[in-house]
């Protein structure tokens, strides 16, 4: 921007041209100052002066910006800010437009952070398959924190109302400090080499990163990759990561969070029982059923012993019947054959009176031998008749006797055939029950 040396501007055209001026020769640049004059608007903008020992500079960092940061600035208080130089032009002042803003000394912190979160990556001490699963029902949980932590009470507080009956030991430690790093490191050592539990929380609330530094120390990152026992790191709140984080099992948000992750819900899992005997008893009806089915389906194939007798009886009176039709054909045919031998006798009439006489010696004879024979197949017909009655399953069964089968329908005659709390299946002359085996009785031959 360039003006006539003759050019008269207007105090707002000056500004301006300064504001161009300012804005465009100086780029967005970090600022190290301490606080003073700070005001908190209404609107939610902070102003304040940025000042060391020679100088000071009017600051603004407007609400987009400060929702983000995790402390509040108060007078006095050193920071670093990112900040655009430029120029209000209504006053003419020179300010700083804030973007972020730490407290003074962080970028050391965080330089030092990062580097070690590179180292302990190159070493594999974030690799996933060197984590191991939580145990789903933790008979013993162990906590590394301070006593006076709030973080304790809520861990505590959420133990207890999820899985009131598991025992919980506390390996006290400072949780920031001078000191700090090396006694939470002590102490998860102490809980792996008791192996007194089968889970170990390591929590505490939040913090600044100052506050939070202890957990960033590879002491404490090599002491949680070298425990046996699972580690959760609760450390801070939903937007704090350490090193811990990274190694540890599992990282939960808060210290809630991490009491949440190490034990379940016991209503959860009430309910998931339930559901499980919901449906462990709708499987057990579905059998039930199945069999039942699969029973009367094999009644149905199943002939009774009465009906097998009936259709044997059938049979017997039908063979009967062709027995009786068959004598009488043999009887009319030797009848027609003593009648042809009579005639031709009578043709020849040689010695007719003799030959008369004895045709009817041999008719009578015949008769006689038709009647035995008639006699024997009707005493040889009652005999099987007695005999069938005699094998009959419903005559035995009425006469105190039953007929026993097994769970495969298999008759049983023998007692070592069953096994004790076996169910059997038990006939009657009218009806039958289903028993089940309480005793065994054995006979031994000599």
């Amino acid at each position: 921007m360039s003006f006539d040396k003759n050019q008269v501007l207007s105090v707002r055209e000056l500004n301006f041209a300064a504001k161009q001026l300012i804005e465009g020769g100086l780029p967005l640049l970090w600022v190290r100052g301490e606080i003073s004059n700070f005001v908190s608007a209404a609107s939610g903008h902070w102003y304040f002066s940025l000042k060391d020992e020679a100088a000071q500079v009017r600051c603004v960092m407007f609400r987009n910006k400060s929702q983000y940061l995790d402390f509040k600035p108060a007078n006095g208080m050193q920071v670093e800010v990112l900040a655009l130089a430029s120029l209000y032009e209504a006053r003419g002042d020179f300010q700083l437009t804030l973007e972020k803003m730490r407290p003074a000394g962080l970028g050391a912190l965080f330089e030092a952070f990062e580097r070690l979160k590179s180292k302990l990556g190159d070493e594999g001490l974030f690799d996933g398959e060197r984590k191991r699963d939580l145990p789903l029902l933790p008979k013993q949980i162990g906590i590394v924190t301070s006593l006076q932590a709030a973080a304790l009470r809520d861990v505590l507080r959420t133990l207890s109302n999820r899985m009131p009956n598991v025992p919980v030991i506390l390996y006290p430690t400072p949780v920031q400090g001078e000191g700090a790093g090396q006694k939470i490191a002590a102490a998860i050592r102490a809980a792996s080499e008791r192996a007194e539990c089968d889970v170990l929380i390591v929590c505490r609330g939040g913090g600044s990163i100052e506050d939070l530094w202890a957990f960033n120390e590879e002491v404490v990152a090599r002491a949680i990759a070298d425990s046996h026992i699972p580690v959760v790191s609760g450390v801070g709140h939903e937007t704090d990561f350490t090193i811990a984080d990274f190694v540890a099992d599992l990282r939960a948000a808060t210290p809630t969070a991490a009491a949440q992750a190490v034990v379940p819900d016991r209503q959860v899992l009430r309910q998931q029982v339930a559901q499980q005997s919901q449906r462990l008893n709708r499987a057990v009806t579905r059998r039930l059923e199945q069999a039942m089915q699969q029973v009367d389906m094999a009644q149905r194939r199943l002939v009774h012993p009465a009906q097998r007798i009936e259709v044997q009886s059938q049979r017997l009176v039908a063979a009967q019947q062709r027995l009786k039709l068959s004598f009488v054909r043999i009887v009319q045919q030797q009848q027609w054959r003593w009648h042809g031998v009579h005639q031709r006798f009578q043709s020849q009439r040689p010695h007719i009176e003799q030959m008369q006489t004895q045709i009817d010696h041999q008719h009578t004879r015949l008769g006689s031998a038709m009647q035995r024979a008639l006699q024997q197949q009707a005493t040889r017909l009652a005999a099987t008749q007695q005999y069938l009655q005699h094998l009959d399953p419903q005559k035995v069964l009425s006469r105190g006797y039953s007929l026993v089968r097994d769970a495969q329908g298999n008759i049983v005659s023998n007692s070592e055939q069953l096994a004790l709390g076996e169910a059997v299946d038990i006939t009657f002359a009218m009806g039958g029950v289903v028993a089940t085996v309480q005793e065994k009785r054995l006979v031994h031959s000599d």
